[in-house]
């Protein structure tokens, strides 16, 4: 018999190349999305055609508990939240349930679902480096203290400790992986690194002259979102569940980041491009997150396969070709 898993935020980077993943082990895969009319629906079944939707809502417990029934998963990937770090300033209310209670929802449902069978199924939590926020050692590691800087990370910290709380309390076989940045060519529009990869093949192009951002100082530890979503399909592979931090180890600025975007296009001076503009900096800024992923690589076998160098260029190459195709005469 196949293994059965359930992912929520399907429609994320994360969703899309781990549903990938599975079904190349043969896992039969269902993904929990929210709303009917969800703009992202499309695409999904057109990268993932035998993926089984669900409808629901993090915030929904009913709806959760009708897809538990329904898909009757051995592994649940809890990817489901805003993500989007600035958003959460404008929305802090929102961002909290649906990042921090919807962790609660899913996981009193799978104990609810599963009984005395409580490891029934295997779960898993995204946690984040947004998490570590003022940084208090270099590099994170798993028992690093956590002080988050924004309405995400706090709200991280909430899902994070509550998958903790599960596993100890009822013995639930719950991990949490604590990832720091990811991207890839599927990384939505607003993050900076793909608002970096797209504006770079414009103006490439000649279809844009300049490129504004915030803080051009802050560094960050950005790997392969396809790389990190074998971690997390081996952490619930391992006999005991725990957390462990997913990271390259090694911290880019947003500098290098377009040193790195421009160069792949042969652009060296692209200081005359970019302009910085206050309205894009964060009210309280992380500006320096570098993760310690020992033990993963120990414990799990797990190392990165992409460079920085490499996913720049791929990221820069999908939006070159992307921007070719939609101008195209």
């Amino acid at each position: 018999m196949s293994k059965v898993a359930l992912i929520t935020g399907i429609t994320g980077q994360d969703g899309l190349y781990l549903a990938e993943l599975l079904l190349s082990k043969g896992y039969e895969v269902h993904g929990f999305i929210r709303g009917q009319n969800n703009p992202k629906l499309e695409l999904v079944q057109s990268i993932v055609p035998d993926l089984k939707v669900h409808f629901g809502d993090l915030l929904d417990s009913s709806s959760i508990t009708r897809t538990l029934d329904a898909s009757t998963p051995d592994e649940f990937y809890n990817l489901g939240a805003i993500s989007f770090v600035a958003y959460s300033w404008e929305n802090a209310h929102v961002t909290s349930q649906v990042t921090g209670l919807g962790v609660l929802n899913a996981l009193e449902a799978i104990r609810l679902y599963a009984g005395s069978d409580i490891q029934k199924v295997r779960f898993y939590q995204a946690s984040s480096s947004e998490m570590f926020g003022k940084v208090q050692e270099v590099p994170q590691r798993e028992t690093t203290l956590l002080w988050p800087r924004s309405p995400y990370g706090v709200s991280k910290v909430y899902g994070h400790y509550m998958t903790i709380n599960y596993r100890e309390s009822y013995g639930m076989h719950a991990s949490s992986g604590i990832l720091f940045n990811h991207e890839s060519p599927r990384r939505g529009t607003e993050f900076v690194t793909r608002k970096v990869s797209i504006a770079v093949a414009k103006i490439k192009l000649g279809l844009q002259d300049s490129l504004t951002l915030g803080n051009l100082d802050a560094s960050r530890d950005w790997g392969y979102a396809g790389d990190y979503v074998r971690a997390m399909w081996l952490m619930l592979q391992q006999p005991i569940a725990d957390d462990y931090v997913i990271s390259t180890g090694h911290t880019h600025s947003i500098r290098d980041l377009l040193d790195a975007a421009f160069g792949h296009v042969g652009i060296t001076d692209w200081e005359k491009y970019v302009k910085q503009d206050p309205r894009f900096m964060r009210p309280a800024e992380v500006d320096l997150l570098v993760g310690d992923s020992t033990k993963a690589h120990e414990k799990l076998g797990w190392t990165p396969e992409v460079d920085f160098e490499q996913l720049v260029g791929m990221m820069v190459e999908n939006d070159l070709k992307e921007q070719t195709d939609l101008h195209r005469p």
